[in-house]
């Protein structure tokens, strides 16, 4: 939806300080226009009246109400003054000057800020002419009209007051408009912030996982190799062909980020051909990995081939991975990981346990880390609406649980994979059907 352009029209809608200057000469125009019609009248007090109504006018766009009823009363006072029986009296009534009344009403209406005001306002100017026209007989007071005069007095009041009426519902429109493209601006920037903040924080994921996860591998790689070279090089050669394979899944890993950030892309969008998918698959790659580092995975996956949307494949590989990296860095080798991806009435489950190599876990070193993993992976799984839970469990090691909700509902064959392997052996057990 488009807001319509409030930009003010220099001469039309002036702003700033063309708008002030532009009210200040029509406010002193307005009150010699009074001042002059006053000085036309015989009168003892009708110079005094107009110049006193005047004045009054000069702060009618601040203090419209009060203008108003200081103009009311001045006329009030002209009206008494007036003296119909002949002769020169103290005041004539009605007079020129009293077009200030008129202003003034202008004023209360276009300037009102309640929706009664600018009735309010005509209303009072409306009996006021009728009062002068036929007198207020129960005081005594005498007309000075006829009903012709009085037509004509509430016709010339009708058609200000339709004007000022008119000039008040553009103004209220235009700070309704003002107000909305204000309203849309700061809910486009804040639109902005948010987006960027998102996608941060996609790409320190990103960044964690792939780096932390890649580097604590290739560390105990190195340093297992470092270990072996000479008593057993064929260990030590596998150990570097790890690590080459790892830094170069690592790279690829860096290179789709560094496009993001260069080409502006999101992770949904950023979905060419030289993108690297990962799926399923991918957690016996980093299983196997996280086995000749030292660790020993027990792995189970049971969910039905193609019941997870990428983004649902990407959560549970990310938080296997992460779970997989916690253990290298704080259990370290020789620890044991049971982990069990399934998928049930709709909800893909992951558990994954450590027994952090027999350490107490009030004795484990999770911790003394900053905590980014856990907090990506616990990000990940409520963008996804599911639930997260991570802790030490009874005893020694570490648990982690999280539940996604699955999107895609079809059914079909379920795949199941599952193997038990310890440190420096590798025999995956993959059936499906």
């Amino acid at each position: 939806m488009t807001e319509e352009s409030t930009a003010p029209v220099l001469w039309i809608t002036p702003s700033g300080r063309y708008a002030r200057v532009l009210a200040r000469a029509v406010d002193i125009t307005l009150a010699l226009a009074v001042l002059v019609a006053a000085y036309d009248y015989a009168g003892d007090h009708d110079l005094l009246l107009g110049a006193l109504m005047a004045l009054a006018l000069l702060f009618r766009r601040k203090r419209p109400a009060t203008v108003m009823a200081v103009v009311m009363a001045l006329a009030l006072v002209q009206f008494l003054l007036h003296d119909p029986s002949g002769g020169v009296p103290m005041a004539y009534a009605p007079a020129a000057y009293d077009m200030s009344v008129l202003f003034a009403m202008m004023s209360v209406v276009h300037h009102s800020r309640s929706p009664w005001t600018p009735y309010a306002a005509g209303g009072a100017v409306l009996l006021a002419a009728a009062a002068a026209t036929y007198g207020v007989p129960f005081l005594g007071i005498e007309g000075s009209g006829d009903g012709e005069t009085l037509l004509i007095f509430w016709g010339l009041t009708l058609t200000v007051w339709l004007t000022a009426f008119a000039l008040h519902t553009r103004r209220l429109y235009a700070d309704s408009q003002a107000a909305r493209a204000r309203h849309a601006e700061r809910e486009q920037e804040q639109r902005v912030r948010l987006a960027a903040a998102r996608e941060r924080a996609e790409i320190a994921r990103e960044l964690h996982d792939v780096v932390a996860h890649s580097l604590a591998v290739m560390i105990l790689q190195a340093d297992g190799a470092g270990a072996v070279l000479r008593k057993s090089p064929d260990l030590a050669e596998s150990a570097l062909k790890t690590i080459a394979a790892t830094g170069r899944d690592a790279v690829d890993d860096m290179h789709r980020i560094v496009r993001v950030l260069r080409e502006g892309r999101t992770g949904d969008q950023d979905a060419g051909e030289d993108r690297r998918l990962v799926t399923l698959d991918e957690i016996e790659v980093v299983a196997d990995r996280a086995r000749t580092a030292g660790l020993t995975v027990d792995l189970s996956v049971d969910v039905g081939a193609g019941r997870l949307s990428p983004a649902e494949e990407m959560t549970a590989f990310r938080i296997v991975q992460e779970c997989l990296t916690n253990t290298l860095r704080h259990a370290g080798s020789g620890a044991g990981v049971a982990i069990r991806v399934r998928e049930e009435d709709g909800t893909l489950l992951i558990d994954v346990t450590d027994d952090g190599a027999g350490a107490l876990a009030g004795e484990a070193s999770f911790g003394k880390s900053g905590g980014n993993g856990l907090v990506g992976m616990r990000e990940r799984v409520e963008l996804a609406g599911g639930a997260f839970e991570a802790g030490p469990r009874l005893g020694s090691g570490w648990q982690v649980r999280a539940s996604v909700p699955v999107q895609t509902k079809t059914p079909v064959a379920t795949r199941t994979s599952g193997s038990t392997e310890n440190a420096g052996t590798t025999t995956p057990v993959r059936t499906e059907r």
